[in-house]
């Protein structure tokens, strides 16, 4: 990041050039430095368009490995732009690169339905010591955070103006940085280990390839596996080392109640008294006959007696992985979603929280559902835990699926929630409110993962105020390097 800041320095238009090219010299240096990032942090995508070569698309993995990064990094390049038009000197060129630069990842986190993937926040919470602050700023107050604290070594390089000024604005984001490193020390020193009485987890991990999980003819091979895992450690009496069993995102390859064998195949397995959250698709047809029904990416909430009890449909479906964009266009050029199911899954209608028999009630998330901060529950009705159920097998031994398990912590935390994640290959992991991981399955390894359900928090200031208070760190940037940036060039600090 100081790289940027110099580059930036330098990034000066040609004499008598117009408005636009004013611009682009700030632009590019913002648009290949975001390529840059982005491609290093997302070139595992690729690894989805191999995991079903019968899916017809392989060709299309370099276009979506570079492409991808190639639009984010637009984002970057107008923060740069735009920065670039006030560019003070001094500190407070620092402040308003990080202030622009936040800004750009909060609009990829919303625009056109938002993928705030490894945004860049995540730098500055590697670990639960240092993702406390979550919990009062959430991911958008601490990527402007990150921000100034990897920027802030260009402050004691470099001849330029305000040597004073500089030094003090590199000793106040060391505080912040210091303060945020204390707040999550004391947060953690004064926590409690609580755990939900009577309330025992069991995750299940089968590592299905997705060529071998949606082969034809392998729905009863599937189910048995997943059964098989599940009934580990029941006695012949009924004794249950779990009382919830959690089953990962479309866990069978067919719609369960088009087969009333499986559900009481379930049934049977499931000892008195526990209950089974699992992904699955669910079919809703259509009141014309004729007419194609809807098909939704759901979790099933089923009793020991292989009754469903509840339903929650996804809300927020993956772009050209569970649905199509503009499709009557790309459709016609040979194009389709990634799921194999014709036509792809319809979207919910809103966040739910589901109850439970026995236990908490929880707030169900799907898949990548769980990089959305701010809203990873349902605000008319706080759930007392989360339960996120995906299929991260499209993507390998890559780092996605590290990068998935490291964001749905960072839920934890903002909400003050505990965290079920149970995922096809891994990482399947018990999460306390904290970001402290209590139990977890390693990727790639087929088995379960057992613990308690830790308790939940009060309602976090996130929570409660959401990006109010980054909304205002924002705008005190602004005014700040306003100041600076239409003061006479002789009087600047």
């Amino acid at each position: 990041m100081p790289v940027l800041v110099l580059l930036l320095d330098g990034a000066t238009p040609p004499p008598g050039a117009g408005a636009l090219r004013r611009l682009l010299p700030a632009f590019r240096t913002g648009w290949m430095f975001g390529f840059g990032y982005f491609l290093g942090g997302l070139w595992w995508i690729g690894a989805a368009f191999l995991a079903d070569a019968g899916a017809g698309v392989v060709f299309l993995m370099p276009f979506a490995v570079l492409l991808l990064p190639a639009g984010l990094a637009l984002f970057w390049g107008l923060a740069t732009a735009l920065a670039r038009i006030v560019w003070p000197e001094g500190w407070r060129r620092v402040v308003l690169l990080a202030a622009t630069l936040a800004v750009a990842e909060w609009l990829r986190g919303h625009v056109l339905t938002g993928f705030p993937w490894n945004a860049f926040g995540y730098t500055l919470m590697p670990m639960p010591l240092m993702m406390q602050s979550a919990a009062l700023v959430g991911l958008w107050g601490m990527t402007l955070l990150a921000f100034l604290v990897f920027m802030a070594p260009v402050l004691l390089i470099g001849e330029r103006t305000g040597g004073a000024g500089r030094r003090i604005a590199f000793l106040v984001i060391l505080a912040l940085f210091l303060g945020d490193l204390g707040y999550g020390a004391a947060r953690l020193a004064l926590s409690d280990e609580a755990m939900v009485p009577g309330v025992r987890l069991r995750l299940v991990q089968p590592v299905l390839a997705q060529d071998e999980k949606w082969s034809p003819g392998r729905d009863s091979a599937v189910l048995q596996r997943y059964l098989s895992l599940s009934s580990q450690g029941v006695t012949e009496n009924g004794a249950s080392p779990f009382s919830i069993l959690i089953w990962p995102e479309t866990a069978l390859p067919f719609f369960l109640t088009d087969q009333p064998n499986a559900l009481a195949a379930i049934g049977a397995m499931l000892p008195e008294g526990t209950t089974l959250i699992t992904g699955a698709a669910r079919s809703e047809p259509a009141a014309d006959p004729d007419a194609a029904g809807r098909v939704f990416n759901s979790i099933y909430v089923i009793g020991d007696d292989g009754v469903i009890r509840d339903a929650y449909d996804k809300v927020h479906l993956v772009p050209f992985g569970e649905y199509l964009p503009f499709d009557g266009l790309l459709s016609r050029l040979g194009l389709h979603e990634m799921v194999a199911l014709p036509g792809g899954f319809d979207a919910g209608r809103r966040l739910r929280t589901l109850p439970l028999e026995g236990a908490p009630s929880f707030g169900p998330l799907i898949c990548y559902e769980i990089i959305f901060p701010g809203a990873a529950t349902d605000r008319r009705l706080r759930p007392q835990w989360l339960v996120n159920v995906t299929n991260d097998g499209w993507f390998g031994n890559t780092p996605g699926p590290h990068q998935h398990l490291q964001q749905a912590v960072v839920r934890a935390v903002e909400e003050g929630l505990p965290l079920a994640r149970a995922a096809n290959t891994g990482i399947s992991a018990i999460v306390d409110p904290y970001g402290r991981i209590i139990a977890a399955l390693t990727l790639e390894k087929t088995g379960v993962v057992d613990g308690p359900l830790p308790a939940a928090l009060a309602a976090t200031p996130y929570e409660r105020f959401g990006d109010v208070p980054f909304a205002v760190a924002v705008l005190l940037g602004f005014l700040l390097s306003a100041y600076a940036g239409f003061t006479p060039a002789k009087t600047r600090n």
